[in-house]
């Protein structure tokens, strides 16, 4: 008993040191929201501020949060910054439209949309029309394309950028940052350097002289991390002070370590509630032939069945497949492990529901406030319900195979090695179309570290494979409903 009232402290310390650590930024800053349009956007500044606006544009899957980072950085530096969630992520409750293909379509959008938010912001009290437009992966290539059309524009940062639009020459004034782990990004950076006779690392130019150049790669962080180095923020910050001839004040806002300790002390904390739990036996434990056959049979058989059928129902990219592939391949495991007798038994059903809510509403909350969008808008209501049957089922068919976590590691490598390399087939398969689901990956396997290790706890108390499946499976269906980017090609 002593030892899980020490883990109660601790979990409960760190979830309290991580939560003071990503307020702190936010004290003594002027921060609302409000609408331009149905487009939602938060402005963040000083009390009083004056001077050149900072436009902050998410990538593909994003949402406003994901740039937090950036945006208390540069709105304690003294600029005034407003984000915005793009049509089809967040709580825009507009989707997306267009080709996705062609500049005409849905970039064109895009950028129509970065447009109307520029429009907004330089309409703020104390702001001067002079704009810089930040923008991270998808949306690198909208503000360099924006950059170019509107003349108010003075400075742009493309982080982790791609973009065919740059030239020699346009944009004027242009700061590219890559995480050191990007290597086909920094070549690309390389390669835009190149053509004026430098590399990375080095500055052609100088900023707010009319034209200025520089690609940095920021050390041991990748595609998603760059957007929490403090380097890459400081770059970015003396760039554009640099370029409106400000003196940049504070220093950059350093948020990951602290999400990092906050949502472990929210993981951490469900081991003691789960002594809360009823303890319960451990599950069906199948042989090692009837073990392999469940976990590798069901991950070939659905995205071949799959790949016969029109699985497109759904207004999100990819999630309707998705939603099919999950309730296929839980049906075919749980099937499987009904023939060979070991069907779980219908107990755990509460405490399924409370490992749910707990997901939803705690870990869920953080991430919602300080990583990225994770409460729905009414649109996004029925795509969660649709994706629902399919994800309990597929997280029943995960607790059978890992027996409720109580499995020998390899077991449950295995198991969910072989689920993730079945969505790879399904992209195989149909590469133009599934594509997106490449993205959903590294989600799923963020999902297994985080959520699943909450379910561990639960599971290795209760032994419940039905407390696993439904808990788990409400909030992956739940977590991948606000994740998808909602999309209308004939909107």
């Amino acid at each position: 008993m002593t030892r899980h009232i020490l883990i109660a402290v601790l979990a409960l310390c760190a979830l309290a040191a991580g939560l003071w650590g990503l307020e702190a930024p936010r004290a003594g800053l002027e921060i609302r929201q409000a609408q331009v349009g149905e487009t939602p956007v938060t402005v963040m500044r000083q009390p009083a501020a004056e001077g050149p606006v900072v436009v902050i544009a998410h990538g593909f899957a994003g949402s406003r949060q994901l740039m937090s980072a950036w945006q208390l950085s540069l709105a304690r530096a003294g600029f005034i910054t407003v984000s915005f969630d793009f049509e089809g992520h967040g709580r825009n409750p507009v989707p997306m439209s267009g080709d996705v293909t062609r500049i005409d379509g849905t970039t064109r959008l895009l950028m129509e949309e970065t447009g109307r938010v520029t429009e907004y912001a330089v309409t703020l009290p104390g702001a001067q029309p002079r704009v810089a437009l930040v923008g991270h992966s998808m949306a690198s290539d909208i503000v360099v394309r924006q950059g170019i059309a509107d003349p108010r524009v003075e400075a742009v940062v493309g982080i982790s950028l791609f973009s065919q639009a740059v030239t020699e020459e346009a944009p004027a004034n242009l700061l590219i940052v890559n995480g050191a782990w990007e290597g086909a990004l920094r070549a690309e950076a390389r390669r835009v350097m190149a053509e004026l006779g430098a590399e990375e690392g080095d500055t052609v130019g100088t900023p707010g002289d009319g034209f200025a150049r520089r690609a940095v790669a920021v050390p041991f962080v990748e595609h998603v991390g760059v957007l929490f180095a403090p380097a890459g923020i400081a770059e970015a910050t003396d760039w554009l002070g640099d370029s409106f001839g400000m003196m940049p004040e504070g220093q950059p806002v350093a948020l990951g370590p602290w999400i990092i300790l906050a949502l472990f002390g929210a993981v951490l904390l469900v081991r003691p509630l789960a002594r809360l739990l009823p303890a319960g036996e451990a599950p069906w434990h199948p042989a090692r032939g009837p073990f392999w056959a469940l976990a590798l049979a069901p991950a070939v058989l659905t995205p071949l069945a799959l790949s016969l059928f029109d699985t497109r129902f759904l207004p999100v990219l990819v999630a309707d497949y998705l939603a099919l592939h999950l309730a296929l391949y839980g049906a075919l495991v749980l099937a499987g492990a009904a023939w060979a007798g070991g069907l779980p038994a219908r107990r755990g059903l509460l405490a399924g529901l409370a490992l749910a809510a707990y997901g939803i509403l705690v870990f869920g909350g953080i991430m919602d406030r300080y990583v990225g969008s994770f409460m729905p808008h009414a649109g996004r209501v029925p795509v969660i319900l649709a994706i629902l049957p399919g994800a309990i089922l597929a997280m029943l068919a995960d607790a059978v195979l890992s027996e409720g976590t109580r499995a020998a590691l390899w077991r449950r490598v295995v198991a969910r090695g072989a689920f993730l390399s079945s969505l790879g087939i399904a992209v195989a398969l149909d590469f133009e179309r599934l594509f997106f689901l490449i993205i959903i990956l590294p989600v799923i396997l963020l999902f297994y570290l985080g959520y699943g290790t909450m379910g561990r706890f639960v599971g290795r108390r209760t032994g419940s494979v039905v407390a696993m499946g439904i808990g788990l499976g409400v909030i992956l269906g739940w977590a991948l409903g606000v994740t998808f980017p909602m999309f209308d090609p004939g909107a």
